[in-house]
C-alpha cells in the first residue's frame, strides 16, 4: 500500500517523526512526502534522502499561501522546483482552494499561479499534483490546455460524480481518496461508483484523522483501503494491488 500524498515534514510530527515513519515502514510500500512551500520542499527532499527508496518527495506551492506571494518569491519556489526536477516524483501540490478562499480577486490570483504550475509541469513533462478544493469542475476545463502532462492526479478528490466522470474520461487523471471514506458519507458514495483505475490512495496526514482529536499518520492508509474494500465488496488484497500498481505508473517508483 502507498500513501500518495502527506505532510510529515510538519512540526506535527517533530516529536516522534522517526516512530511515525517505522510504523509507516511495518505497513506501506511506499510514502509520497508532499511539499507546501519551499521551506516545506526544503524538508521532505532531506526526508527523502534520509529515508531513500521509502519516502519520495513532490515540490510545491499550496495555493492558499502561493495566493499572497510576490512574484519574485513564486519565480524563487519554481526555480527551486526546476533545479530538483531529478529528485522529485511530481509538481505538487498547488492549485486552488474555492472552500477557505471566496475572494474574487485572490482566486484569479490562484489560478494564475496554478496556470503557472502547469505550464512548467507541461514543458518538463512531469506529473502534477492538485489542491482543487470545491472547484474540481474547474480544474478540469483549465488542464485540457496541457497535453504533454503524462499524469494528473486529484488530490483528496471531494467534488461531484458528474465531475469524476468527466475525469475518468482520460486516461491520465486520478483521484486520490484519503482516510475521509471511514466517515465522509460523501466520499463514501463516491468510491462506489469510480472505477479503482482511477483511484490512489493517501492520508493527508496529519489532517483527516478518524476523529478530530487524533492526529493522522502514513501507516493509516491502510483503513481507507480496507474501506474502499468494503464498500465496492472487493478483496482488500485486489484493491490494494490496483491503487498500488497505479501509483507506481504515476510516480515512477
Amino acid at each position: 500500500m502507498i500513501d500518495t500524498h502527506c505532510h510529515i515534514d510538519f512540526e506535527d510530527f517533530d516529536e516522534d517523526r522517526t516512530d511515525v515513519i517505522k510504523r509507516a515502514q511495518d505497513k506501506l510500500d511506499y510514502v509520497i512526502a508532499s511539499g507546501f512551500d519551499k521551506q516545506s520542499n526544503e524538508k521532505v527532499l532531506a526526508l527523502s534522502k534520509e529515508y531513500e527508496g521509502f519516502i519520495f518527495p513532490t515540490f510545491g506551492f499550496h495555493p492558499v499561501s502561493s495566493q499572497n506571494s510576490t512574484d519574485e518569491e513564486l519565480k524563487d519556489a519554481q526555480n527551486h522546483l526546476i533545479a530538483n526536477l531529478d529528485n522529485i516524483v511530481a509538481v505538487g501540490e498547488v492549485g486552488m482552494d474555492y472552500y477557505y478562499v471566496t475572494d474574487k480577486a485572490l482566486r484569479e490570483r490562484q489560478q494564475e499561479i496554478f496556470t503557472s504550475f502547469l505550464e512548467l509541469a507541461n514543458n518538463h513533462k512531469v506529473p502534477i499534483v492538485m489542491h482543487v478544493r470545491d472547484c474540481e469542475k474547474k480544474a478540469v476545463n483549465i488542464i485540457e490546455d496541457y497535453d504533454d502532462i503524462p499524469y494528473f492526479v486529484f488530490h483528496c478528490y471531494g467534488g461531484s460524480l458528474k465531475t469524476a466522470k468527466r475525469i475518468m474520461n482520460r486516461d491520465n487523471c486520478f483521484m486520490s481518496f484519503s482516510t475521509m471514506l471511514c466517515y465522509s458519507q460523501h466520499h463514501q458514495d463516491l468510491i462506489k461508483k469510480i472505477d479503482l483505475d482511477y483511484v490512489l490512495t493517501e492520508t493527508d496526514s496529519p489532517y483527516l484523522a478518524m476523529t478530530k482529536e487524533e492526529r493522522n499518520e502514513p501507516a493509516n492508509v491502510v483503513s481507507a483501503v480496507h474501506k474502499i474494500a468494503e464498500l465496492k465488496d472487493m478483496d482488500v488484497n485486489v484493491v490494494d494491488e490496483i491503487t498500488t500498481n497505479n501509483a507506481r505508473k504515476i510516480f515512477k517508483i
